[in-house]
């Protein structure tokens, strides 16, 4: 028996988020929200957060300033049941990084301080804790400036000591879509990025055809596709999942609960339609609250809502995960 079932490397940081701001952002100007929040963030966090939520045994390697806003990240992974027992000092004192989301009516705006995002470096990584589970989650791969270069000989290690792999590319802030992360895709299992990653990848800018490309290269790939739900390509087989209908707060994080949703399900060797499901039910569900992890907090919710859409398949330990 592995001690988890899902390990996790990257950032943990703090989400600000304004809503009501005016579409057009005069300089000189002060300009009033209408409400605030502030949410922890990082696509890995939030990923690790929602997966403990959901019951799964979940291990996260991340560095950890020594200032409030860390302080509060580490609270509230710690909150969820994340284990936080490797995370790595901030050697540089770079400090917690911070996004600023402004939240328009159909757009948003993200400005980040990274902060110690760029500090987990292969001299962090535990390797005996991360291989100590069933499999592992790599997300924000362009913004791990400080591991992104090891991040290949990290997945060979975890692919020979037994762990299955996924990845979710998220955005590359420069826009480059540096070819090198194709070089990693020999060792993922599942790989879940949203539609626009997808055609940013592949330099395509029909989203079908960008989806065939990408579908050749990896066993399974999950596309999110937001309100018209996502979609998977497993061995040329395809199978599609309708969003979920719910009253949203903001988007923020949904990609990242979809990955905790649907890894859930797959963990618990669910067949395909059902892991999609399950991630579009949980990407529905964090939209329900500000930011990506809030929803997820109130565990009542988070029992009534998905016992109320998947009946008796309330959120429970993955203790039937894949090997």
């Amino acid at each position: 028996m592995r001690r988890f079932d899902v390990t996790l490397v990257g950032e943990a940081n703090l989400d600000l988020l304004l809503y009501g701001l005016p579409p057009d952002l005069p300089a000189d100007r002060e300009l009033v929200a209408d409400g605030m929040a502030l949410t922890l963030g990082g696509s890995p966090a939030i990923t690790a957060h929602n997966l403990a939520m959901l019951g799964c045994r979940t291990g996260f390697i991340t560095a950890a300033s020594d200032d409030v806003f860390g302080s509060m990240c580490l609270r509230d992974l710690g909150a969820a049941g994340v284990d936080l027992s490797r995370a790595s000092r901030d050697k540089d004192d770079r400090g917690t990084g911070v996004s600023v989301l402004l939240q328009h009516r159909d757009s948003r705006r993200t400005l980040t301080y990274p902060g110690n995002t760029v500090d987990v470096r292969w001299d962090d990584l535990d390797l005996d804790y991360l291989a100590d589970a069933k499999h592992f989650h790599l997300s924000s791969y362009f913004l791990q400036t400080g591991l992104r270069k090891d991040v290949p000989r990290l997945l060979a290690h975890l692919k020979h000591a037994g762990l299955t792999i996924s990845v979710d590319p998220n955005d590359d802030p420069l826009g480059q879509w540096d070819g090198s992360f194709f070089d990693i895709l020999q060792y993922v299992d599942l790989l879940m990025p949203n539609q626009r990653e997808v055609c940013e990848m592949t330099r395509e800018s029909d989203a079908d055809r960008a989806i065939g490309k990408l579908s050749e290269l990896v066993p399974l790939l999950v596309v999110k596709r937001g309100a018209r739900g996502a979609i998977a390509i497993d061995a040329g087989r395809r199978c599609e999942s309708e969003a979920v209908l719910v009253t949203s707060v903001d988007a923020i994080g949904a990609g990242d609960s979809f990955n905790a949703g649907f890894l859930h399900a797959w963990l618990n060797r669910s067949p395909l339609e059902r892991c999609l499901h399950f991630g579009n039910l949980a990407g529905a569900f964090s939209t329900t609250a500000a930011g990506g992890v809030a929803a997820f907090q109130d565990r009542l919710r988070l029992k009534e809502f998905f016992s109320t859409h998947v009946g008796n398949a309330t959120p429970r330990a993955a203790d039937q995960a894949r090997n």
